[in-house]
Protein backbone atom coordinates (compact mmCIF):
# COMPACT_ATOMS: atom_id res chain seq x y z
CA UNK A 1 0.00 0.00 0.00
CA UNK A 2 3.21 2.53 1.07
CA UNK A 3 4.19 2.05 -3.10
CA UNK A 4 1.03 2.55 -4.22
CA UNK A 5 0.57 6.46 -2.37
CA UNK A 6 3.66 7.49 -3.02
CA UNK A 7 4.03 6.05 -6.90
CA UNK A 8 0.30 8.24 -6.47
CA UNK A 9 2.35 11.30 -5.25
CA UNK A 10 4.78 11.23 -7.83
CA UNK A 11 2.47 11.15 -10.19
CA UNK A 12 0.78 14.30 -8.64
CA UNK A 13 4.03 16.08 -8.11
CA UNK A 14 5.35 15.37 -12.05
CA UNK A 15 1.76 16.38 -13.03
CA UNK A 16 1.87 19.65 -11.32
CA UNK A 17 5.38 20.34 -11.47
CA UNK A 18 5.89 19.08 -14.72
CA UNK A 19 8.52 15.98 -15.38
CA UNK A 20 10.82 16.24 -18.40
CA UNK A 21 14.67 15.49 -19.11
CA UNK A 22 15.17 18.81 -18.33
CA UNK A 23 16.51 22.10 -20.99
CA UNK A 24 17.54 20.56 -24.67
CA UNK A 25 15.77 17.26 -24.32
CA UNK A 26 13.90 16.16 -27.17
CA UNK A 27 10.91 13.99 -27.33
CA UNK A 28 10.39 11.04 -28.82
CA UNK A 29 7.26 12.13 -30.42
CA UNK A 30 8.04 13.88 -33.47
CA UNK A 31 5.88 17.11 -34.36
CA UNK A 32 3.69 17.16 -37.69
CA UNK A 33 1.56 19.28 -39.19
CA UNK A 34 -1.47 18.90 -41.52
CA UNK A 35 -0.37 19.44 -44.88
CA UNK A 36 -2.89 22.08 -46.73
CA UNK A 37 -4.53 20.53 -49.58
CA UNK A 38 -3.61 21.98 -53.07
CA UNK A 39 -6.47 23.29 -55.27
CA UNK A 40 -7.07 24.43 -58.61
CA UNK A 41 -5.07 26.99 -60.26
CA UNK A 42 -7.83 28.24 -62.23
CA UNK A 43 -7.63 30.37 -65.26
CA UNK A 44 -7.70 34.10 -63.31
CA UNK A 45 -4.45 33.69 -61.67
CA UNK A 46 -2.23 36.77 -62.81
CA UNK A 47 1.47 37.55 -61.07
CA UNK A 48 2.04 40.82 -60.01
CA UNK A 49 -0.92 42.01 -57.93
CA UNK A 50 -0.19 44.60 -55.67
CA UNK A 51 1.01 44.53 -52.03
CA UNK A 52 -1.74 45.12 -49.90
CA UNK A 53 -3.35 43.10 -47.36
CA UNK A 54 -7.20 44.14 -47.70
CA UNK A 55 -9.29 44.13 -51.21
CA UNK A 56 -12.67 45.30 -49.63
CA UNK A 57 -14.59 44.47 -46.32
CA UNK A 58 -16.94 41.51 -44.68
CA UNK A 59 -14.87 38.80 -44.82
CA UNK A 60 -11.67 38.46 -42.20
CA UNK A 61 -8.68 35.06 -43.43
CA UNK A 62 -5.86 35.00 -40.73
CA UNK A 63 -3.63 32.48 -39.90
CA UNK A 64 0.02 31.17 -39.79
CA UNK A 65 1.95 30.03 -42.56
CA UNK A 66 4.13 26.97 -41.51
CA UNK A 67 6.33 24.40 -42.80
CA UNK A 68 5.02 20.72 -42.50
CA UNK A 69 8.73 19.95 -41.36
CA UNK A 70 8.15 20.74 -38.21
CA UNK A 71 5.22 22.86 -37.70
CA UNK A 72 7.28 26.11 -37.43
CA UNK A 73 5.85 29.69 -38.72
CA UNK A 74 7.94 30.56 -41.78
CA UNK A 75 8.29 34.06 -41.02
CA UNK A 76 8.99 34.87 -45.42
CA UNK A 77 6.71 33.64 -47.05
CA UNK A 78 4.28 35.57 -49.73
CA UNK A 79 0.77 34.90 -50.07
CA UNK A 80 -1.34 35.81 -53.18
CA UNK A 81 -5.10 36.09 -53.22
CA UNK A 82 -7.45 36.56 -56.14
CA UNK A 83 -11.24 36.34 -56.15
CA UNK A 84 -14.59 36.63 -57.69
CA UNK A 85 -15.98 40.39 -56.91
CA UNK A 86 -19.91 40.59 -55.25
CA UNK A 87 -20.88 40.34 -58.51
CA UNK A 88 -19.33 37.09 -59.64
CA UNK A 89 -16.61 38.60 -61.65
CA UNK A 90 -12.97 38.76 -61.58
CA UNK A 91 -11.43 41.51 -61.35
CA UNK A 92 -7.99 43.83 -60.48
CA UNK A 93 -9.57 44.77 -57.42
CA UNK A 94 -9.67 41.72 -56.02
CA UNK A 95 -6.00 40.30 -56.19
CA UNK A 96 -3.22 41.34 -53.35
CA UNK A 97 0.03 39.71 -52.66
CA UNK A 98 1.61 39.71 -49.12
CA UNK A 99 4.28 38.93 -47.01
CA UNK A 100 3.83 37.43 -43.72
CA UNK A 101 5.13 38.97 -40.51
CA UNK A 102 8.14 37.94 -38.60
CA UNK A 103 6.13 35.36 -36.53
CA UNK A 104 4.56 33.79 -39.96
CA UNK A 105 1.43 35.32 -39.33
CA UNK A 106 -0.78 37.17 -41.81
CA UNK A 107 -4.53 38.60 -42.02
CA UNK A 108 -6.21 39.32 -45.20
CA UNK A 109 -9.32 41.32 -45.55
CA UNK A 110 -11.85 41.03 -49.24
CA UNK A 111 -15.47 41.02 -49.76
CA UNK A 112 -17.25 38.12 -49.85
CA UNK A 113 -16.66 36.59 -53.28
CA UNK A 114 -20.03 35.75 -55.32
CA UNK A 115 -20.68 32.95 -57.11
CA UNK A 116 -20.01 31.70 -60.72
CA UNK A 117 -21.88 28.95 -62.33
CA UNK A 118 -20.77 25.88 -61.11
CA UNK A 119 -18.64 27.16 -58.46
CA UNK A 120 -19.19 27.67 -54.43
CA UNK A 121 -17.58 31.25 -53.29
CA UNK A 122 -14.05 30.87 -52.55
CA UNK A 123 -10.75 32.38 -52.47
CA UNK A 124 -8.11 31.55 -54.67
CA UNK A 125 -4.43 31.72 -52.88
CA UNK A 126 -0.80 31.03 -53.81
CA UNK A 127 2.22 30.86 -50.80
CA UNK A 128 5.51 30.70 -51.80
CA UNK A 129 8.60 30.32 -48.88
CA UNK A 130 11.76 29.65 -49.52
CA UNK A 131 12.84 25.65 -49.21
CA UNK A 132 9.43 25.05 -49.64
CA UNK A 133 7.18 23.66 -52.55
CA UNK A 134 4.75 26.41 -53.96
CA UNK A 135 1.19 25.76 -52.30
CA UNK A 136 -2.34 26.49 -54.38
CA UNK A 137 -5.59 25.84 -52.46
CA UNK A 138 -8.66 27.59 -52.46
CA UNK A 139 -10.64 28.91 -49.30
CA UNK A 140 -14.41 28.18 -49.04
CA UNK A 141 -16.47 30.82 -46.60
CA UNK A 142 -19.67 29.86 -45.93
CA UNK A 143 -22.00 32.20 -46.51
CA UNK A 144 -22.86 33.25 -43.14
CA UNK A 145 -18.71 33.49 -42.48
CA UNK A 146 -17.57 36.84 -41.86
CA UNK A 147 -14.13 35.16 -40.73
CA UNK A 148 -11.91 32.22 -41.17
CA UNK A 149 -9.14 31.01 -39.63
CA UNK A 150 -6.70 29.08 -41.97
CA UNK A 151 -3.25 28.10 -41.34
CA UNK A 152 -1.47 27.42 -44.79
CA UNK A 153 1.13 24.65 -44.32
CA UNK A 154 3.88 24.25 -47.15
CA UNK A 155 5.68 21.16 -47.85
CA UNK A 156 9.75 21.40 -47.38
CA UNK A 157 11.57 21.15 -50.97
Amino acid sequence: MYRIVSLWCVVVLCVTLGCGGGPGTVSAASVTCALTPGDALGPFYEPNAPERDHTGQGLIIEGTVRSARDCNPLSAAVIEWWSANSHGDYDNAHRATQHTSADGSYQYTTDFPGRYPGRPPHVHVRVTAPGHRILVTQVYPQQTQTALSVDLVLTPQ
